[in-house]
């Protein structure tokens, strides 16, 4: 597929950013991603901090978390590089790393869940989507049924 210029001449597929989640998310969106053809991918994983309050998980746990899906993106693109983010905000945590790698738009694919756990959560592909300086890809979900 051929990838088209952004209004900065730079490729939208020239360096993407890869938000995962954990191994199997990683390995899914990867390979969702890859029909695309990306010149390069960087794999993010964000580890939500407390600020005050504890972890949701220890940081040993995040960290191996964020290895094992920086090897599950590797699969499907052996020279991925990888990229964690220690925050609060996952979306601001996105968008700033973005920026660290210069990458040149942002693909993800939604985690999905019903209503209620969207609103719980903040809706976080609506303010991904919404609130980006740069281009978002929503990539398809197999079961896109959700």
């Amino acid at each position: 597929m051929t990838s088209t210029d952004d209004a900065d001449g730079q490729d939208l597929l020239g360096h993407v950013l890869l938000p995962v989640a954990n191994e199997e998310d990683a390995f899914a969106t990867a390979m969702a991603l890859e029909p695309y053809e990306p010149e390069h991918v960087t794999a993010l994983h964000v580890v939500e901090k407390g600020e005050g309050v504890p972890d949701k998980t220890p940081v040993e746990q995040s960290e191996e978390l964020a290895s094992e899906s920086y090897a599950a993106v590797r699969r499907v693109f052996p020279d991925a590089n990888d990229h964690t983010a220690y925050a609060r905000d996952i979306v601001g945590a996105i968008f700033d790393a973005a920026d660290g790698v210069d990458a040149s738009a942002i693909a993800y694919r939604s985690r999905g869940g019903n209503r209620i756990m969207q609103f719980l959560s903040g809706d976080l592909s609506l303010k991904l989507v919404t609130n980006a300086h740069l281009p978002v890809i929503a990539l398809p979900r197999e079961d896109s049924s959700e």
